[in-house]
């Protein structure tokens, strides 16, 4: 009669983490980047017709939208179109949570699996 022997093998599924968490790091990073722009940008009083400047505020006013309103503009007093806009801080703010909890739920999803295989004794004499 041959003995089964019961062998766990661990599989450690943690080895995308970090590549999932550097894909989010640089999502999130570039849209706080773009955030940090317009935020400067509307600060220092832009050109709005410069198409960097507007592509700029193309592609940020998404985010910034949803949060206008909660506070009012500021002005810098440099010049007229000078503002302090909190949207856009706020954005941020926003954004850096969303980006943490993302990544949080990436280092809580990642377990280590588990599975036990039976080995009979007759296989382990062979090897």
């Amino acid at each position: 009669m041959e003995n089964i022997d019961k062998k766990t093998e661990v599989h450690d599924i943690r080895r995308d983490r970090p590549y999932l968490q550097r894909v989010f790091g640089a999502i999130f990073g570039i849209i706080e980047i773009l955030l940090a722009f317009r935020l400067v940008f509307k600060l220092l009083g832009a050109n709005a017709a410069n198409g960097f400047v507007y592509g700029i505020y193309y592609i940020t006013h998404f985010l910034v939208r949803i949060f206008e309103g909660i506070f009012s503009r500021v002005a810098t007093g440099l010049e007229n179109a000078a503002v302090f806009e909190p949207a856009t801080l706020i954005a941020m703010i926003v954004v850096a949570l969303i980006a943490i909890i993302a990544v949080e739920l990436i280092n809580s999803s990642a377990k280590t699996r588990i599975s036990t295989t039976e080995v009979s004794e007759h296989n382990n004499q062979l090897k």
